[in-house]
């Protein structure tokens, strides 16, 4: 049962569920596009990854004191994980952008050739995922998200 009172994690998940939560609504008013399974994807604003580390390491610092180790690593953890987020994985989605253009650009190619129209149907390849990583802004304030939420919910633990 200590799982239970273990607020860092509370702190995390909660965040977790708040930033991928809140995307449908912030792509809604942004872009006037109702997409709810933005809710279970990466990427958007806020990054969920940013307000989970951000949330665990304000937890622990809340509760083992900023001057720990324990503080410390979180704190290191989190940095790692926001610099990829804006980082490798953005950098990936970036290319699976160019990679889709491509594969549209060689079906049409394929399809407008004269010699390929009498072959069987290609099969369709799903496209690669272009959300995977952030811009910094969604990074910060995934970051911001995540410590507000920690402070804001020790009083209940």
């Amino acid at each position: 049962m200590e799982l239970f009172a273990n607020f860092p994690l509370w702190a995390a998940l909660i965040a977790i569920f708040i930033a991928q939560a809140i995307k449908v609504p912030l792509h809604l008013i942004a872009t006037k596009e109702f997409k709810p399974g933005l809710a279970f994807s990466t990427g958007g604003m806020p990054s969920s990854h940013s307000a989970a580390v951000t949330a665990v390491s304000t937890g622990v610092g809340i509760e083992h004191g900023v001057s720990s180790g324990l503080f410390a690593v979180s704190c290191v953890f989190a940095i790692i994980i926001m610099f990829d987020a804006t980082g490798i994985r953005r950098q990936a989605g970036e290319q699976a952008i160019l990679l889709n253009m491509l594969v549209k650009d060689f079906h049409r190619l394929v399809s407008e050739a004269k010699d390929w129209s009498q072959k069987g149907e290609y099969e369709k390849q799903k496209e690669l995922k272009e959300l995977l990583g952030h811009q910094p802004i969604e990074v910060f304030f995934g970051g911001l998200s995540g410590i507000i939420i920690a402070i804001l919910l020790h009083p209940f633990f």
